[in-house]
């Protein structure tokens, strides 16, 4: 049996940047679950998956265009030090959520921080990259 469209799927992964450094990976978890087509993965993700037969493990390389897109400058956002909360210590690198206009919850990432502002970055932390991910297909069904 081979997993296809609609077939729910576990799977054990890790995932590496071009580097060769290691973004994410299911070592020493549950292996992820999740429908193939549903879009709960990259698209990438699910096209490696389909035709797989379960114990088959692979390695691939998802380019940009199937993961998560390029960088986006539209999501760079310039917000002045006075609207930041006086509490809140702010340091490149952060992860910080926020309001957005349809009163959605934004994740963005502290790129910059001076005196005056902060810039915020809410491009997904994986956009622009070319994923390689080793798969193993642990079950279907």
């Amino acid at each position: 049996m081979v997993a296809v469209k609609g077939n729910k799927v576990k799977i054990h992964y890790k995932g590496t940047l071009s580097s060769g450094e290691v973004f994410d990976s299911s070592e020493g978890r549950e292996p992820l679950e999740f429908v193939i087509g549903s879009g709960q993965v990259i698209v990438g993700f699910d096209e490696a998956v389909t035709g797989m037969e379960v114990g088959e493990k692979k390695t691939v390389l998802i380019p940009v265009d199937k993961a998560y897109g390029e960088k986006n400058d539209d999501l760079i956002m310039t917000v002045p030090t006075a609207h930041v909360p006086p509490d809140l210590k702010v340091e490149v690198g952060m992860m910080l959520e926020m309001g957005g206009a349809q009163g959605e919850v934004l994740r963005v990432q502290v790129i910059d921080v001076t005196d005056k502002e902060v810039i915020l970055d809410a491009n997904p932390p994986l956009a622009g990259e070319d994923l390689t991910f080793e798969i193993e297909l642990v079950s279907i069904g």
